[in-house]
């Protein structure tokens, strides 16, 4: 009980110490909803190109992954960050979602009321948890996020906790801005139906590019080939 305590209080600090200088709900720590790749990567101390384009039209939409270190910066000492791994999403250099990933050695033992308490310290108290409040994200992306925990937000963002696994081990944060995030699932929506659509014309550009690739690397070995071959 006494870890489980300790636990509690070490997340509690690391979580909402941004949100002594008034963070909000566009916020998770020093991300703001709305910024472009090049400030979410300066903030995360990662080069921008290493963003992974998803689609490039009707939008660009693009995923940055970002794993904090395990160690306090200037010191042999270990973090005591709870956060494993952040993906920032955006749309035409847009942050509209922050996927939120906690490692399960620092969360392992919580319950679902120790993640509320110490996440409604930055973001205040939980909405009603209804199935018309559940984060408005990719259906892909909600069904591999397991069962909603809590909902915090307002008719702009929104935030839901997840429990990815029957197990329980297993926390997902999931931030949104729900304009953002509603043009953004239109734009993929959009792009899967163009891919589909160019799907038979890309395979038959392929094919031919890989006809021509093929004859001119035999022109190439027969040029070569004749000027030096002897019956």
């Amino acid at each position: 009980m006494h870890a489980r305590t300790l636990a509690i209080c070490a997340f509690g600090i690391v979580f909402s110490a941004p949100g002594l200088e008034g963070q909000g709900l566009s916020q998770y720590r020093n991300f703001e909803l709305g910024s472009d790749l090049a400030s979410v990567a300066t903030l995360a101390g990662v080069a921008s190109s290493d963003a992974k384009t998803i689609h490039q039209r009707p939008a660009v939409l693009q995923d940055l992954e970002w794993r904090p270190s395990h160690w306090i910066a200037g010191s042999t000492s270990a973090s005591t960050d709870p956060v494993e791994q952040i993906v920032f999403s955006f749309y035409n250099d847009q942050l509209f979602r922050v996927v939120v990933e906690y490692a399960h050695d620092r969360t392992e033992g919580m319950t679902d009321a120790d993640m509320i308490e110490a996440i409604s310290a930055t973001y205040g108290a939980p909405l009603a948890l209804t199935p018309r409040a559940v984060v408005r994200a990719r259906p892909r992306l909600e069904s591999e996020s397991g069962s909603p925990v809590a909902r915090w937000g307002d008719a702009e963002h929104a935030l839901v906790l997840y429990r990815t696994s029957s197990y329980g081990t297993a926390l997902r944060l999931i931030v949104t801005a729900a304009r953002l995030d509603d043009l953004a699932r239109k734009a993929e929506s959009q792009a899967v139906r163009l891919d589909e659509q160019e799907a038979p014309r890309r395979e038959i550009a392929r094919q031919k590019k890989e006809r021509d690739d093929s004859r001119a690397t035999a022109e190439k070995a027969r040029v070569v080939n004749k000027a030096v071959f002897r019956p």
